[in-house]
């Protein structure tokens, strides 16, 4: 999966910013995944993640996640999200104990996830990295704005949202904290980092 993986920012910023994805592989584990994957998101709410989400049903930010639970499918695609590497650690720890025998995959700065899973005792399968980006570079937002929206792997975060939730932080009508929540509502999968979007909030409306 890579939805999880473009990522921008500077690496004292993403070291702010671990995605955990649980699915099943079709034709080969479906069979009873549901629950597993509903053991996924417990083991990941017990370690209160800043979101938390299955790309079928929505995130925590515009679903109970009492729902989110009883929705999850052989289908589903689930996350949870976390802003440092201790308490990733300790979720990994707990996953490798529950030995779901489901594929979990890991999104943040390499070397930070190379020490995760070795201080988690994991060997990973596989590493997928980010190929940056291709094309005309000239028609994209500033950096600063795709640092935000590339937190929503499937684009749902449009860029003039972010612009305007900057300048009602900046203006005192809105908390950089409410605006980021406001953000990861829009992301339906539930990967989006809201702790790290108010940061980067915070920070354009200083400028």
């Amino acid at each position: 999966m890579t939805h999880t993986l473009h990522r921008r920012g500077s690496e004292k910023s993403l070291k702010r910013d671990y995605v955990l994805l649980c699915m099943a592989a079709k034709g080969i584990n479906e069979e009873g995944s549901d629950e597993k994957m509903r053991e996924f998101l417990r083991i990941n709410l017990r370690h209160n993640p800043v979101n938390i989400g299955d790309m079928r049903t929505g995130n925590m930010f515009n679903v109970p996640i009492e729902e989110i639970l009883k929705k999850v499918t052989s289908t589903s695609i689930v996350h949870g999200v976390f802003t440092d590497q201790e308490t990733v650690t300790h979720v990994l720890k707990d996953l490798k104990a529950a030995d779901l025998g489901m594929s979990v995959v890991v999104s943040g700065p390499f070397g930070c996830v190379g020490e995760l899973c070795q201080a988690s005792g994991l060997n990973p399968h596989s590493v997928d990295f980010s190929g940056a980006i291709w094309g005309k570079r000239d028609k994209l937002p500033p950096d600063e704005i795709l640092e935000v929206t590339t937190m929503c792997g499937h684009a749902m975060v449009a860029n003039n949202l972010v612009k305007s939730l900057v300048d009602e932080v900046k203006s005192g009508g809105k908390s950089a904290e409410a605006a980021g929540k406001e953000l990861a509502r829009i992301c339906e999968c539930g990967i989006f980092n809201p702790v790290r979007a108010a940061e980067l909030l915070k920070e354009m409306a200083s400028k």
